[in-house]
Parts: structure tokens; C-alpha cells; sequence
């Protein structure tokens, strides 16, 4: 209780203008980097690092702070827009978002995206406060197998979200799995599969892969129908009015969407930000699956889920508080942004542990209240304020805009990695994403077999050789049998359930 006290005292420091300033600042920072395909919160900490030398440590981390939960939302700003997410975290959104957005609801889908991102936000901030000493004892409980069983949790349900497409699904998540394992072994430091070239040693970046995916095919598949001619767009552009209140969604669709999708999906994402490596993507897509494994509108999903879209982004914003709890507390970071933050600490003298919280409180809680406040405040009055210009993106003739995005895209690649041959890489998953979507096949499904793929490898060979090779460890831990029973529970709750109330809306019209 002590420490909760010291906390909470030490977030009076974010009364002073100078710290609100720096809050301020690294938020629309964050919002900019979040947004733009290519450049993540990360790049916006790492390149403001050496500023941080300059100042005092509580705007430092404050800085840090905001920029985190600033990137984290603002990936689905183009993911709605444009269909291209800012973010891994926001793939789930552009689904749904964009969706919406075809239809003429782009305001309202950015609108479930800020709100769910304010209120996961923020639940995650307040859990991050009153919990973490407990949290950091929970997340210790779940070993090896048990983190095996989680990843391999994940991937099935990624496998099996869509129905009609599981085979598809399945081949485009192995494939993301398969190009992972290009570069230098999980456990050893020996390269594999790089075909004798140097180049592949260090293995293939996650931005390549992401900007490629989503940016470079994106700018494909819309080069297939760019008819707009300037002026028709000019003119579109200038009768396109957004107001402000569009942006608001209505209180029927928020009790439709239910307390309780909020406040799971931010316990959800809250609890896999404690666990290292996690991440927001996962955080998302866990929440996205069981919102659409529990919703009673299921043929909306995919279709523009506003259930959907605020699953997903509560979830990952809500990972930001539970991200901190394993840095803060062992020193081990939950994600790359605040693998970063633990470098702003050590800069300045601060070394992570529980001792910490004891004896440096005051200097915590200024942080641990910049994402809350940023989570609360910033994030609607950030939509408020250029809610409109995020919608007239579009309005931008296609063939400027997406030029320019691919242009961006690329220089962003490169800026991720400084590797020319990166960049190339991004341009070339372009092409195979393109052609996998015009078949059908979810680039989604392997982006996120890329993301789990080295940690669902790393867990399996630790599992094993820690147990002479004897599978049978994942039946016995009790963290990894609890998994793999919520694993089965998945799969009958997707597909071997039926429908509630019969049949669905979806199959009652396919029947006609």
C-alpha cells in the first residue's frame, strides 16, 4: 500500500508545465511515427534516446511513456483509412476499420478504435499501478512449456478464425513461420537457411515484412482501379464535410458492443503484456478471437465489426501497462519499446527490481500516470482535433497518395534497419502479398506466423532438451496443460459449436 501511495504522490510531478510539455510533445510524436507504415513508437524513442541525455530523468521517461501509447493507437489510423496499419498491433483493425470505411462509417470506425484504445489504455495504466508486484509473480509461474503452449494457442486460433478458409489460413501462417526461421538459430549461433549468402546471416526484419504485406500490396491491388483523375478528386475533396461529433460513437452501438468485451479484452491484453515478447499483436488478435468466438453478431467480423475493432485496440493498448511489469520489475523488457525504456532507466542510474518501486516511486509515477492521462485524455482529444484530416486522407488523388505511401513505405524500411537489402526484401513480400491476396490467402495469418514462429520454436527446443526430449512435459506442467485445454476450448467454440439460436443471419441468407 506504501508504494501505491508513493506512486500516486510521485504523479503530482505531472502538474509542472515543463513535464506536461514533454507528455505533449512525445505524444503527437508518437502519433506521427505510429501512423506512418514503417515508422513504429520504437524508431520514435530511439531516435529522441540521445535527448534524453540532456534532461532530467521524469520528463525523460514521461516522453517515453506517451510516445508508447501514442504509437500503439495511431496504427489504426491508416489502418482504417487506407487499409495499411501503422502498426503489426493494428492488423486486426484494418479488417474491420477499413471495412467500415468502404461504406461511408470511417469516422465512426476511427471513433471504436479511440475509444477502445482510451479505455484499454487506461484500464491497463490503473492495473499497472495496483498490481504489478503481484503480476510479476503470476507471470514467473508460467514456464517454458506453459509459454510454448500459449504461442501454439495463438496459432491455432490464427489458423482457425476463418471457417471458410482454414487450409488457406494454415498454409499462409506456416509460411510466415517458415520465413522466420531465415538467420542465425533461436538457440544457437549458428545461421541457418541463409543459402550461403551474408547477407541473409542476420536473419529477415519484421518491418520488410509488414511494410511489403500491407503497404506494397496495398499500393498494388489499388493500382488495379486508380480512375480518379485529379480535378474529379480535387472536387470530392472539397464537398467532403466531417464534423467532429461523427466521431463520437453512439451509445447504442457501445452497449451493443458491451462493458464486458472492454474489460475482458483489457484484462486480456493487460495479462499477455506481462509475458516477455508477447507484444501488442498478439495482445489484439487474443482479444479479436475471443470477441468473435463469444459475439452473437459473428458474420460481422470481417465485414466491419465495430465489436471487432474495439476488441482489438482495447486489447493492445491495454498491453502497455502489463508490458512494464516484467521491465520494472526483473529487468526483462515485454516488448521493443520498452526494451528501450530500460535503457532510459540505466542511463540514469536506475536499476530495475523490486527495490526499485521501493526506493524510486517518486520518479515511477510520473510515468506510470503519463499513460494513463495519454491513454484518458490525449487519445479522444487527439481524434477531436484532427479527426477530419485523418478521414480526408482518402480524398487525396489515389495515385499521389499511394505513390507517396510506397515511397514512404520503402525509406521507412530502410530507416528500420539501414539495410539496402531489407528495403529490397519489402518490395519483393509486396509482390508475393499481392498475389497471395488475389488468392484468397491472409496476409494476416502470416505476419502474425512470423511474429510467434521464433518464440513457439525457442519454447519447444528449451521444453524438450530441459526434459531429455520427453513430450509428455506439456501435459504435466499444469501453466501449459491449462493452454492447451483453452486451445481445444477454441476449437469447438469456432468450429465444432453451433451457432446460438440456431442458425446465423450469414447462413440463413446463404440457404436462400
Amino acid at each position: 500500500m506504501d508504494i501505491f501511495v508513493d506512486i500516486l504522490s510521485g504523479m503530482t510531478a505531472l502538474a509542472d508545465p515543463y513535464v506536461i510539455a514533454f507528455m505533449v510533445g512525445g505524444f503527437l510524436v508518437g502519433t506521427f511515427f505510429g501512423a506512418m507504415p514503417g515508422l513504429t513508437s520504437v524508431l520514435a524513442i530511439a531516435l529522441l534516446l540521445p535527448i534524453t541525455y540532456t534532461i532530467d530523468v521524469v520528463p525523460a521517461l514521461v516522453m517515453c511513456a506517451s510516445i508508447f501509447m501514442a504509437g500503439m493507437y495511431s496504427g489504426s489510423i491508416t489502418a482504417t483509412t487506407i487499409n495499411i496499419p501503422g502498426a503489426p498491433s493494428s492488423v486486426m483493425t484494418a479488417i474491420e476499420g477499413n471495412a467500415l470505411m468502404k461504406r461511408g462509417f470511417g469516422a465512426n470506425a476511427l471513433g471504436h478504435a479511440a475509444l477502445g484504445s482510451m479505455i484499454g489504455g487506461a484500464i491497463g495504466a490503473v492495473l499497472l499501478m495496483a498490481f504489478m508486484p503481484v503480476a510479476a509473480e503470476v507471470s514467473l509461474l508460467i514456464r517454458t512449456p506453459g509459454k510454448f503452449s500459449l504461442v501454439l494457442f495463438a496459432l491455432v486460433v490464427i489458423v482457425i478464425v476463418d471457417k471458410d478458409n482454414i487450409a488457406k489460413g494454415f498454409v499462409a501462417t506456416l509460411l510466415g513461420v517458415m520465413i522466420a526461421t531465415v538467420g542465425i538459430d533461436v538457440l544457437q549461433p549458428i545461421p541457418r537457411f541463409n543459402f550461403g549468402t551474408e547477407t541473409l546471416v542476420e536473419g529477415i526484419d519484421i518491418m520488410p515484412l509488414v511494410i511489403g504485406a500491407f503497404a506494397i500490396s496495398e499500393v498494388l491491388m489499388q493500382s488495379e482501379n486508380w480512375k480518379d483523375n485529379l480535378s474529379s478528386t480535387l472536387e470530392k475533396a472539397k464537398g467532403l464535410k466531417i464534423r467532429r461529433r461523427d466521431f463520437l460513437p453512439p451509445r447504442s452501438e457501445i452497449r451493443e458492443i458491451g462493458l464486458l468485451t472492454y474489460l475482458r479484452s483489457s484484462f486480456i491484453g493487460y495479462g499477455i503484456g506481462i509475458l516477455p515478447g508477447a507484444g501488442g499483436s498478439m495482445a489484439a488478435f487474443v482479444s479479436y478471437a475471443v470477441a468473435r468466438s463469444s459475439s452473437r453478431k459473428p458474420q460481422e467480423y470481417g465485414n466491419g465489426s465495430r465489436e471487432g475493432i474495439a476488441a482489438a485496440e482495447t486489447g493492445n493498448n491495454a498491453m502497455c501497462g502489463g508490458a512494464f511489469v516484467p521491465m520494472l520489475m526483473f529487468g526483462i523488457p515485454g516488448d521493443p519499446t520498452t526494451a528501450i525504456v530500460l535503457g532510459v532507466l540505466v542511463i540514469n542510474g536506475l536499476q530495475p527490481g523490486p527495490r526499485l518501486l521501493e526506493n524510486q516511486a517518486e520518479l515511477l509515477g510520473p510515468m506510470l500516470g503519463s499513460l494513463f492521462f495519454s491513454a484518458l485524455i490525449l487519445i479522444p482529444l487527439t481524434l477531436w482535433l484532427f479527426g477530419p484530416w485523418f478521414i480526408k486522407i482518402v480524398s487525396i488523388p489515389k495515385g499521389l497518395l499511394y505513390t507517396g505511401i510506397a515511397v514512404v513505405a520503402l525509406v521507412g524500411s530502410y530507416v528500420a534497419t539501414y539495410s539496402t537489402f531489407q528495403m529490397s526484401l519489402a518490395a519483393l513480400f509486396g509482390i508475393l502479398a499481392y498475389f497471395m491476396r488475389r488468392q484468397n490467402y491472409s496476409t494476416v495469418s502470416m505476419l502474425l506466423g512470423f511474429i510467434l514462429g521464433p518464440d513457439l520454436e525457442e519454447y519447444l527446443r528449451r521444453s524438450l532438451s530441459l526434459n531429455d526430449g520427453n513430450p509428455m512435459v506439456f501435459v504435466t506442467n499444469p501453466d501449459s496443460l491449462f493452454f492447451l485445454a483453452l486451445t481445444a476450448l477454441f476449437v469447438w467454440a469456432i468450429l465444432i459449436r453451433k451457432p446460438r439460436r440456431g442458425r446465423t443471419v450469414h447462413d440463413a441468407q446463404d440457404a436462400e
